[in-house]
């Protein structure tokens, strides 16, 4: 196994850009991980397609509005800050743009409010890259209405007029620097439909890192240090899941977030509550112990989410679909339309 396996050729003009206007309108290409059968729908014709007794496991997770701009003091030159994970109330991991951001450097917030007090941070640690760890001497997520801008990936150009479009219908519990994108197809027409059908709903929490849209750069993907994401799934997830499972429904993870934290908190075929982080890195040859089927977008290449799926429906399948999805003018990545795999 190469990380080469995972490359395949994508042209610009097939990732999207923007959203769709009605979320539940985007395609969904449906493959048979068994027979290697495809089939092509509408998003919003999900529940032909599912039966009840089935449970989707959804993500809660919300993107916290992490993109700062501040000014280094002194000299007042331009900083980019992108708030990644938070290692206590003051302090937070993050990517930084800007030169000189050394040890001891401080930098002042910018708001859009004149005169306001913003948070003052320091430089207290030099990380991997352009990561730092920031010290601010007050909270910054009390300012997040007036500093704070939704990050989006860096394969999306256009401008995001309503933020909310990168979230899910469900998000709930602030923490990511990147939406759980399955999730962004869902309306809650749609979730309303689905529940009236006999389709069970559970809730689970991964906070997703922007390492999700880091390319593999070793040669042997087995070399690659995949980094931890908090998750959690509480107890009455857990029922739930196993409500289905003991009715003969198949366990439906929406998205790789879905599908790492049900893994993770997985063992000896059982599922439990569970809460902390979690590295689990999915390659072709994991055996999967809870998850029957799933939902996803259309991953970058060479990425650990195309290994994930990779894993659970066999390289060969997915390589051969995703140029199947090319030639049928599929979308690809964030905004981009959906597959169902089962």
């Amino acid at each position: 196994m190469r990380t080469a396996d995972f490359d395949y050729e994508l042209p610009a003009h097939f990732i999207a850009q923007v959203p769709l206007e009605r979320r539940d309108q985007s395609r969904l290409f449906i493959l048979n991980r068994q027979s290697g059968i495809i089939e092509h729908a509408m998003f919003m014709d999900l529940g032909n397609y599912l039966k009840a007794g089935d449970v989707l496991v959804v993500n809660e997770t919300r993107v916290i509005p992490g993109r700062l701009f501040a000014r280094k003091i002194p000299g007042g030159g331009r900083v980019e800050i992108l708030l990644l994970r938070k290692r206590d109330e003051r302090t937070w991991e993050a990517l930084v743009g800007g030169k000189g951001l050394t040890m001891g450097k401080q930098i002042q917030v910018e708001s859009s409010k004149p005169g306001e007090q913003t948070p003052l941070g320091e430089i207290i640690e030099v990380l991997d890259g352009s990561e730092r760890l920031i010290l601010f001497d007050r909270s910054v997520e009390s300012f997040f209405p007036d500093i704070g801008h939704v990050p989006l990936p860096p394969y999306i150009h256009n401008r995001l007029d309503d933020p909310e479009r990168y979230q899910t219908v469900y998000a709930k519990n602030s923490g990511s620097a990147a939406a759980p994108t399955a999730g962004l197809h869902f309306t809650p027409q749609l979730i309303d439909q689905l529940i009236i059908q006999g389709i069970l709903f559970a809730t689970v929490t991964l906070h997703v890192g922007l390492d999700t849209f880091a390319p593999v750069n070793e040669v042997d993907p087995l070399e690659h240090k995949i980094h931890s994401e908090w998750c959690q799934i509480a107890p009455t997830a857990v029922e739930r899941i196993n409500q289905a499972r003991n009715s003969r429904g198949r366990v439906i993870a929406v998205g790789t977030t879905s599908v790492r934290t049900l893994e993770s908190a997985t063992e000896n075929g059982r599922i439990k509550a569970f809460e902390g982080p979690t590295n689990l890195f999915i390659l072709p040859g994991y055996k999967f112990r809870m998850v029957d089927a799933m939902i996803t977008n259309f991953h970058l290449p060479r990425s650990t989410l195309i290994m994930l799926v990779s894993a659970f429906a066999g390289r060969e399948k997915v390589m051969h679909a995703y140029e199947i999805a090319k030639q049928s003018n599929y979308r690809f990545y964030s905004f981009g339309d959906a597959m169902l795999i089962i």
